[in-house]
Formats: structure tokens, sequence, C-alpha cells
């Protein structure tokens, strides 16, 4: 693999060590082979490694098959992919409701097999959607940036907001629900509150629009755990509409959707928005006014 990045005036009288070490997140072992091969390049040139660099300079990077090991998967069908973004690092993408994100086995055909059809190659999972979800999801096009674009998540700098469509009407405006999420022991498909064992969980709830017996929400997450906004809203008295572990009022499909997704790219530092649409999300929608 080669990459190219020039230097965004931010990173500007960064060394060539901590764009490696502390930005890119390269390995010790890789960054070894980066010296030692001279695979490292500043225009054009082998530099010290404690020399800073210059906005506008451009980094040449090259990374052997045994650096980043690449993966083979089994593609799937590229016109079903409704990309919202994509350059040589990344590729956003809106995933229909009824799909899942990543298959559980490997002939498993599933959305990451479809965006690396394509893209053309395999590409890698940064975060996920519930297969009833519909929405913006992101996936890494190449090992290098995958470690960098799982750090942003953790660190929650990739932000994510979804609409649902939650049974009732809510009292307030905005509420953040902080309950801790637990795996069900009685059922293994599903989560729940739990403020003893379960893991942290921010979710800040924002009501759009109210109908007869529904409320508009838009749901943004601080924190990524497993069927976080479906277990919040439905412990809080507001189950998602149409959801098939948590509400008894059905619906064509699941009433969440990642309509927006946020983040700074990690090497051009360039702030990216995109948007997903939803047809049925909206049809649905339609049938409640």
């Amino acid at each position: 693999m080669q990459f190219t990045i020039t230097i965004p005036p931010k990173m500007a009288n960064t060394t060539v060590k901590d764009l490696l070490e502390e930005h890119w997140l390269v390995p010790r072992k890789i960054r070894h082979f980066l010296r030692t091969k001279k695979h490292l390049l500043v225009n054009g040139q082998a530099i010290n490694w404690q020399s800073p660099v210059k906005a506008g300079d451009v980094i040449s990077l090259t990374f052997d098959q045994e650096d980043y090991p690449q993966k083979t998967i089994p593609f799937g069908k590229a016109e079903l992919v409704d990309c919202l973004y994509q350059d040589e690092h990344l590729i956003i993408v809106n995933k229909p409701e009824g799909m899942k994100t990543h298959g559980n086995a490997p002939q498993e055909i599933a959305l990451l097999n479809h965006v690396s059809a394509f893209v053309g190659q395999t590409c890698y999972v940064v975060h996920r959607l519930d297969m009833e979800t519909s929405g913006a999801v992101i996936f890494a096009k190449n090992p290098f940036v995958l470690p960098i674009l799982n750090r942003l998540l953790e660190d929650k700098l990739i932000q994510r907001s979804y609409w649902a469509l939650a049974e009732g009407l809510m009292t307030s405006k905005q509420v953040t629900y902080r309950d801790k999420i637990g795996r069900d022991r009685h059922d293994r498909r599903k989560r729940l509150v739990d403020s003893k064992n379960g893991q942290t969980a921010t979710t800040i709830v924002t009501k759009l629009k109210e109908y007869p017996s529904a409320s508009l929400v838009k749901c943004q997450l601080k924190t990524g755990r497993t069927h976080q906004i479906r277990v919040h809203l439905s412990h809080h008295g507001h189950a998602i509409i149409g959801d098939p572990l948590y509400s008894r009022k059905a619906a064509p499909r699941l009433m969440l959707h990642a309509y927006q997704l946020s983040l700074t790219h990690p090497f051009t530092l360039e702030s990216i928005t995109v948007k997903a649409a939803s047809s049925s999300f909206e049809k649905v929608l339609k049938s409640y006014e």
C-alpha cells in the first residue's frame, strides 16, 4: 500500500515521529520498517524523524504486505450501495433497513461485502447499525486508517444523530438518559437497563414533533452500546414503534434511522457531515399525520 498525505496547517510543526505515533497510530514494529526501508519520505526526501513538518509538506508512506496483511472477503453487489461520501481512506454509505452491517460467518453476505464490491477491495467495519436500523455508517478502506477511525469513535469524535418514532407523547423538549445497559440473561438477543452490572450509556433525546399517539425524536449518542437508543427509550416508556424486541406496536419497519454522521477527517482535518435519506422511514411517518 502506498499513500500520499499533504500536511494541513493545523498539523504544522508536528514531528514525523509524533505524526506516526500519536496521530496515525502506526505500530512500533511498522514504524521500524518504515525507517529502515526508507519507506517514509517528506517531499521526496528521507529526513530526521525529530524534524517538524510544515503545512503543505507531502509525506509518502509505503507499507509492505507484512506490515498490514490484507484480508479477503467475498464481494457482494455493488449496485446495492448508496454512497454518501468516499475518498482514498474511508467511505460512508446509507444502509437500508433489514440488512446486516457485517456477516457473522465468513461466507455470509452483508453490507460490508456490498461496500467492498463497490470500492473494489476489502473494506473494514468501523461501527455497526442493527440490522433493522437504516442510515449512515462508516467503513475504513484500508487497515492503515482503521485504528485511527476506531480511536475517533472511542473518543466520541464521530457524531451520530438518529431519528426515532417513539410510542406516546414526550413530556419534555429534551432529556438525557444515562441508564447503564447490560445483557438480558433471559433473552440473548436483548439488552436491558442494569444499574449494577451494566455499561455506562448516554443518549440525548430531543422532541421534534408530536403525533396523536407518538413522538418523533432526535437521538444523539455519547456512547455506542448495543441497542442503546432502543433500550433507553423503551425503559422510559417510549419504545420505538416497529421494534420487534422492545415494542408491541407494529410497523412495516423499525422506526429508527441514522440520518446524520459527522467527523473530522484524520488526515486533512476537514469537517465531513453527511445526511442519509430513507423513503421507507418517511412513508411510515406520513401515516401518523
